[in-house]
């Protein structure tokens, strides 16, 4: 069950950055969203999505392996 739920946090910010590619790569080719007012803000928006997600994905598992010492020496918490 605990395999589920991590799949699923990890899903969601997936999805996320998923979309948020999307609208970058929709900006570029002159596809408007139907919800954004401007394709610069549609592009902005795109990024900070992509960036959210993959910060969220990468702290994620960072932290497990932390937990499971399985990083190198510079990535250890310092006691």
């Amino acid at each position: 069950m605990a395999r589920i739920a991590a799949l699923i946090v990890l899903l969601i910010p997936g999805v996320i950055a998923a979309y948020g590619i999307k609208l970058m790569r929709d900006m570029f080719f002159g596809i408007q969203a139907s919800w954004m007012p401007a394709l610069w803000l549609q592009f902005v928006a795109g990024l900070i999505m992509f960036i959210i997600g993959i910060g969220f994905i990468g702290g994620f598992l960072l932290h497990r392996d932390r937990k499971n010492n399985k990083v190198q020496k510079r990535f250890q918490k310092e006691k």
